[in-house]
């Protein structure tokens, strides 16, 4: 018996439009996708299928590009190419809108909550970061902007412990952020990729983070032998999963349970990688487990694991589906 990535349920989630990011609340019962057609939507199991449960379709003007939960799950943030990043409560009956936050000169690409649920992380095509408090009246400030990238800022990742924030970019490259005397600094810049990091992802304890890239290639990372684990020197890359993909990888994803990684491709695949246990842990090694050739009919855009059901992934494409599949491990 191999590893297999079985096709468990095809929604269209967002018709006539691209579906950008799929994610789960932390309980794992709940799933948000968001796409081209400027909407939120909400999903729930309903016996064997998955059914939306809300439509979130007020808050924006443009395509909305990632949403992101927050550590309770009574929150949800929703980034926008209309430079707007939009805050909604859940409620008995569905989400309201609770605050927009503004202030980024053009699209959010990216949001994302610190595990201690009073930090918020955006980014933005105006090649910033933007770190924002959260009280307990629910009001936002922005703490800091930093402007360590030299274009698009892509995507924003909060270590799953610490208060560590990891950014990628068009420029290639990977900033790590650590606050310092009552300010945010760039602590490390990970140089490694040779276009666009689409995606980053810590495992489960964020001692390793992994990247995806323009370039075709994930790349796993980890605090050097004289890092103190706190971000506060250099990472350095430990392995590179190469020729495995054909197009962009768009995203990539760790799952909490296995340390499967699986990843979203333009090729319109999902792959899912084992590490190699036999390998030394200074340099690690991965291995394509399990692949699902023709996931969707166009661009995979996003991969994520179920938080609580180990071996339950989502995919979405632009062809405005979201698909649940189930990797079964072979014994």
């Amino acid at each position: 018996m191999t590893d297999a990535l079985v096709l468990v349920e095809r929604v269209e989630a967002h018709p006539d439009s691209r579906c950008w990011f799929v994610a789960w609340n932390p309980s794992g019962t709940l799933l948000a996708s968001c796409g081209g057609d400027r909407a939120i939507r909400i999903w729930g199991r309903e016996g064997d299928s998955w059914k939306c449960k809300s439509v979130l379709e007020d808050g924006h003007q443009r395509a909305v590009r990632k949403v992101a939960w927050s550590p309770c799950g009574n929150y949800l943030a929703s980034a926008s190419f209309d430079a707007t990043t939009c805050i909604w409560k859940k409620q008995n009956d569905g989400f309201e809108s609770l605050t927009v936050l503004e202030g980024h000169e053009n699209e959010v690409k990216c949001v994302a909550w610190a595990a201690s649920g009073n930090l918020l992380a955006t980014c933005s095509r105006d090649k910033s970061v933007w770190i924002w408090e959260v009280d307990e009246e629910d009001e936002y400030e922005c703490v800091t902007v930093k402007n360590c990238h030299t274009q698009d800022v892509k995507h924003v990742v909060w270590h799953p412990t610490q208060d560590l924030l990891a950014s990628a970019s068009y420029d290639n490259n990977i900033c790590i952020y650590k606050e310092e005397d009552d300010d945010w600094e760039c602590k490390a810049t990970l140089k490694g990729h040779t276009s666009t990091v689409w995606s980053l992802s810590f495992d489960a304890d964020g001692q390793r983070l992994a990247s995806c890239s323009d370039d075709r290639t994930v790349k796993i990372w980890k605090p050097s032998p004289n890092d103190d684990g706190q971000g506060d020197s250099s990472w350095m890359c430990v392995c590179t999963l190469t020729g495995f993909h054909t197009r962009t990888v768009y995203d990539v994803a760790w799952c909490q349970f296995t340390g499967a990684l699986a990843t979203a491709c333009g090729d319109d695949g999902v792959r899912v990688f084992k590490e190699d246990v036999t390998a030394h842990p200074d340099q690690p090694t991965f291995y394509l487990a399990a692949h699902a050739n023709k996931a969707h009919s166009q661009d995979v855009n996003s991969v994520a694991w179920n938080p609580k059901e180990a071996g339950l992934l989502v995919s979405c494409s632009d062809n405005g589906e979201i698909a649940f599949w189930r990797f079964q491990e072979k014994d």
